[in-house]
Parts: structure tokens; C-alpha cells; sequence
């Protein structure tokens, strides 16, 4: 049986700090046996921490378009960043890969897709909308996501969002074991979810680590 949280981030996002070695550590201690790893713009850290990683790691990325977010899913390559929504889809199918809309109408993120016309018709070309994300304040947020999910026959899934060893394992998803995108969307399909709320506080950590890189660059 597996124990995902399907949304990670390692120190390659720019609000994030976290090395390989604690992010596998907090997994190792908390019974995590797989990982999303979506930083944000890249596919480096998930590359290298599926190279040397003892749990299961899934490649992703979260791909900014002027609408929001667009995580990739099973991808081989990094996807370039500030790109056009129907760019992106392609050039994530282009990889086999899944396309997940992550922590829709999030009211505090700019980073979430909001709007309501685009979001419905993105809808019909994903596989999965994460419903649950711990790093969301707002419990109408989840509420919208799985209307969402619902109206257009998609998958659900949630993920931590965790940009620090504390958040990882606040959302859990338990399935079968996989071996291809297209059975982990089988196994999704029978999943049980377990999510709880990070700390408000937590997102000031990742303003304090952005800032901070801004200013190092």
C-alpha cells in the first residue's frame, strides 16, 4: 500500500528552503513511502531525488501561466515557466505525462487559478484537481474544487504543499501501488484521503525565503 502526499517541494522552489535529505528524513519518520515533488518551475530536485530517494518519486512541476498554476505530473524534463495555459497542457502531454490543477480558487495564493470560465474549461482537458491542500485557509476553497471535480468527472487528490519538513504528511493519500501514470490513475481512483490544515504561519516562511533569495540572486 502506498502513502502519498502528492504535493512537495524541495530548496529549487523559490519560497522554499528544504534539502533532499530532510524532506526523505521527515517522509522516513512520518511512514510516507512516496512523494509528489513539485518545485516550482523546475523538475531538478524531483530528478535527482528519484536517482537516490529509498521511497517512490513522482516527477513534477508547477508550471506558471498568466491564469495560475498547472502541475505536471510523470514528466522528464522541466517545462519553461511563464508560458501560455494551452502551451503547457501540450507540452506536458508531450511528455506522457498527467496534468493536475493544484489548490484552485485559493484566495490568498496569486499563484491559483481563479477565474471561473477558464478554470471550467481547463477542466475538461486535466486528470486530476488536488481538492485538498493543507497550505488552503479557506474551507469554501475545497467545497468549489470538488464541484469542480465533480461537474467534469475528474480525479481528486491532495497533497501537503509542504515547503518545510513540519507540513509534510498534513495530506495523505492511501492507494495501490503504480507503475505508470495510468495506473496511478486507476489506484487514485479507489484512494482514501486523510488532510488536515498546516499552520497560517507556515506561509510566512516562504515569504521570508523568497525575499531572502530575491535578495541573494
Amino acid at each position: 500500500m502506498i502513502r502519498a502526499d502528492l504535493h512537495v517541494h524541495t530548496r529549487h522552489s523559490i519560497d522554499s528552503y528544504m534539502s533532499y535529505e530532510q524532506l526523505i528524513a521527515a517522509c522516513q519518520s512520518k511512514g510516507i513511502n512516496c512523494i509528489g515533488v513539485a518545485d516550482h518551475g523546475t523538475t531538478l530536485g524531483a530528478r535527482e531525488m528519484s536517482k537516490m530517494a529509498p521511497i517512490k518519486i513522482i516527477i513534477c512541476e508547477e508550471v506558471r501561466t498568466p491564469y495560475g498554476e498547472i502541475m505536471g505530473m510523470f514528466l522528464h524534463e522541466d517545462i519553461p515557466d511563464k508560458i501560455p495555459v494551452d502551451e503547457a497542457v501540450k507540452r506536458i502531454r508531450d511528455q506522457g505525462g498527467l496534468i493536475c490543477i493544484p489548490h484552485p480558487y485559493d484566495l490568498v495564493r496569486p499563484s491559483a487559478f481563479r477565474k471561473t470560465k477558464i478554470l471550467e474549461k481547463l477542466a475538461d482537458n486535466v486528470d486530476i484537481i488536488e481538492v485538498y491542500n493543507s497550505r488552503s485557509l479557506f474551507p469554501g476553497t475545497e467545497s468549489r474544487a470538488l464541484s469542480l471535480a465533480r461537474r467534469h468527472g475528474t480525479l481528486i487528490s491532495a497533497g501537503s504543499d509542504a515547503h518545510s519538513p513540519s507540513e509534510l504528511g498534513y495530506a495523505i493519500v492511501e492507494m495501490q501501488d503504480f507503475d505508470s501514470p495510468q495506473e496511478f490513475l486507476t489506484s487514485l481512483k479507489d484512494a482514501t484521503i486523510h488532510s488536515r490544515k498546516s499552520s497560517p504561519l507556515i506561509h510566512f516562511l516562504s515569504v521570508t525565503a523568497r525575499v531572502d533569495k530575491n535578495i541573494n540572486k
